[in-house]
């Protein structure tokens, strides 16, 4: 099982488990206003480690269109097949106008249907941060 690191926990993750769902297994409370399905980037994380070297097309284009890839990556996008240790940027803590309510409940399954691409395919086609990829 991988282990995933999230904040000051660390749980094992079921392998295929959605990034955003095993967050919130760990406890945290993170973000996922449109309910996991590449929409509105509150479920966002940056990687301290184990990042993933591939990115679906709907979690690329939505990036794209915030500004953000390179910056962050999106949980809801994301299957835990590795070890990895994440930092969420909305939860349900350090948003207190979300009432504690961070979104309907995403999916077991990675939505819109995934079609995963190499980030190094992607680099060239947005500003990359080299800092956001480990």
């Amino acid at each position: 099982m991988p282990k995933l690191r999230v904040l000051d926990k660390t749980i094992d993750a079921p392998a295929g488990r959605r990034l955003v769902l095993a967050i919130e297994d760990a406890g945290v409370r993170i973000g996922h206003r449109c309910g996991g399905i590449a929409r509105c980037t509150t479920c966002r994380v940056t990687f301290e480690s184990g990042e993933p070297d591939t990115m679906t097309e709907a979690e690329h284009r939505l990036l794209n269109e915030r500004g953000l890839f390179g910056q962050y990556r999106l949980s809801c996008q994301i299957v835990c097949d590795h070890d990895m240790s994440v930092t969420p940027a909305m939860t349900a803590d350090n948003q207190p106008q979300w009432n504690g309510d961070t979104g309907p409940a995403p999916d077991p399954e990675v939505k819109p249907e995934a079609a995963w691409q190499p980030i190094e395919a992607l680099k060239g086609s947005a500003t990359w941060t080299e800092s956001a990829s480990g």
